[in-house]
């Protein structure tokens, strides 16, 4: 290197690490459009001599003279600004710094208020993700995830390469030796019928197709992005309501209905992620026999071994966390809670580098027999399911998606502690209705005419959660399907982009999309799983429950990122 190149190195570092009023990207979006107008989120300065109201009445002041309009909240506000103001504000505070008048300042920062869409469950905003979008640009650009499911949707628009107002998505295209895998049965049957001669990109094709609809699910509220310029939005999202006009009985058809959907965001939208199919999503009675919804222990253990090679056992990273919405009922007489052969694992897995976020279970809320050999149903406790018993992992209960304070924790949430007395769940998020991508037989069960109810029976459903092996936390649904066409072509023909599901299934992906968002922005503490899990703990919101119940309280990602 030239010594006017090193020099020219040398400044641009020193560039990248002076302190700044105006934040990047903004910083470099306003360079030489002086004119042009932009959403801000100013942050007042908390050391203000008059204090933020003072420091709030000077802002609005200034509004008022620039006939601008603007909102606050707390010590916030937001404006659409030109550049050239933008400049103003922040050289005016530049230089009563410089002048050591710090308490004179008025602003403290200014970011850019980018203009993003967020799910209409409110769910983001809950955990405080669309902030963190905001005001850090937190969206998961490079880091990758593997969700251990039934697979993703390969072909649904939420997950296909475009450009959003986040920035370009494409959230399936990974990089070798990385790359999507199924370890099912029926796996090995599509891996058969594969041309030897034709080669395949990504790893194995049926890893992107997802019958049973839990898996791309979950995905979307990781990662990816939709949205339409259509003002009224478009129907895509297919809900569910009990129909109470014929009675309780148990048979009763559910009212499907159609909603409007202008956008839809992941918690990081721009975070990759790395399906490893290890739940069948359709049931075979052949010499490949799986059964629809279940996997097997044997299949995760692949899975998470996999991910240990791909990342040279923590000597090179190149898958960061990993999502498992899935769980069975361990019998401790086998092992000790916490030392199953998928709990060590897992810890094995976070000592290297890797996050592990698991969804706690679903048996809040059981029904047992008693000695009189009457059906009754009951709070648990003691119901962590396994993996969630491992130590190092991030173990999420399920709350209410936009009033998590009032309705606590979900009635059905398992709770802890674990069977040897260890504080678990370790966070809730929301997990009630909320939206994300439909695939397979989720998307199915609005078909295609919206004036006509679904039904579903007994014998579509298939009744799982009785058999061995590992159940996936999603309710039961309809009937199945071939793999879903493409999702262009599923809108044209007015099928379902979208539907609510629930269970700590859905909790789980929001704090794995927080995780990855906030990694995307402190980069330092990739590698470091332990120290995420400590500080995503120590910033939870409490919400006044039983420890045993809500763990350390509700993520919250924007107080996270600005802890440290």
């Amino acid at each position: 290197m030239t010594d006017d190149a090193y020099e020219r190195a040398r400044m641009a570092m020193r560039k990248d690490m002076m302190r700044s009023i105006v934040t990047e990207p903004l910083l470099s979006r306003i360079q030489g459009r002086s004119r042009e107008q932009f959403d801000v989120i100013i942050e007042l300065n908390e050391f203000y001599g008059d204090g933020l109201e003072g420091a709030l009445a000077v802002v609005e002041k200034q509004a008022k003279l620039w006939k601008v309009r603007f909102s606050s909240v707390s010590n916030y506000v937001f404006a659409r600004l030109s550049a050239d103001r933008i400049r103003r504000l922040a050289s005016a505070s530049q230089e009563l710094n410089a002048a050591n008048r710090r308490n004179d300042a008025v602003v403290y920062r200014i970011w850019e208020d980018s203009d993003i869409a967020v799910t209409l469950t409110r769910s983001l905003t809950t955990v405080k993700a669309d902030a963190a979008q905001r005001s850090f640009h937190a969206l998961g650009q490079g880091i990758v995830w593997a969700v251990l499911d039934s697979g993703i949707d390969g072909s649904h628009v939420h997950f296909a390469e475009k450009q959003s107002v986040h920035g370009k998505i494409d959230t399936l295209a990974i990089r070798g030796p990385v790359e999507h895998r199924d370890y099912t049965p029926d796996g090995d049957v599509f891996a058969a019928a594969v041309d030897p001669s034709v080669p395949v990109r990504g790893g194995a094709p049926s890893a992107l197709v997802d019958r049973l609809g839990h898996g791309s699910h979950v995905s979307g509220i990781i990662a990816g992005h939709w949205n339409t310029e259509e003002k009224e939005g478009l129907l895509v999202v297919g809900t569910e309501v009990r129909d109470v006009s014929g009675g309780d009985r148990d048979d009763e058809k559910p009212i499907v209905a159609r909603e409007a959907l202008t956008s839809i965001s992941g918690v990081a939208p721009l975070a990759k992620l790395v399906s490893l199919k290890v739940i069948a999503d359709v049931t075979r009675t052949d010499d490949h026999r799986q059964t629809r919804g279940q996997g097997k222990v044997s299949w995760v253990l692949r899975a998470l071994e996999d991910i240990q090679r791909w990342n040279q056992y923590g000597r090179r990273l190149l898958v960061h966390g990993v999502n498992m919405s899935i769980g069975y009922d361990f019998d401790p007489r086998w092992f000790a809670c916490g030392q199953s052969p998928i709990c060590s694992e897992v810890n094995r897995l976070v000592k290297s580098g890797v996050c592990v976020v698991v969804s706690a279970g679903n048996s809040g809320y059981s029904s047992y027999i008693t000695g009189a050999g009457v059906e009754e149903s009951s709070y648990r406790n003691l119901s962590i399911t396994d993996p969630g018993n491992a130590e190092l992992a991030i173990t999420v209960g399920s709350t209410h998606r936009d009033m998590p304070h009032t309705y606590g924790v979900s009635y059905f949430s398992s709770r802890g502690p674990t069977g040897d007395g260890r504080r678990k769940p370790d966070l809730l998020a929301p997990g009630e209705r909320i939206r994300s991508c439909a695939a397979g037989r989720e998307r199915e069960r609005f078909g295609r005419d919206t004036s006509t109810p679904v039904s579903v029976s007994d014998a579509e459903a298939g009744a799982v959660t009785t058999a061995p092996g590992m159940t996936a936390h999603a309710p039961e649904g309809t009937t199945l399907s071939e793999p879903s066409e493409s999702a262009e072509r599923a809108l044209e023909r007015g099928m379902v982009l979208y539907c609510e599901q629930t269970g700590t299934s859905m909790a789980a992906p929001h704090v794995s999309g927080a995780a990855a968002a906030f990694l995307s922005v402190r980069t330092e503490f990739i590698g470091q799983p332990e120290r995420v899990k400590s500080l995503f703990l120590m910033n939870a919101i409490d919400l006044g429950r039983e420890p045993a119940f809500q763990g350390h309280g509700l993520l919250d990602l924007m107080k996270t990122l600005q802890a440290v």
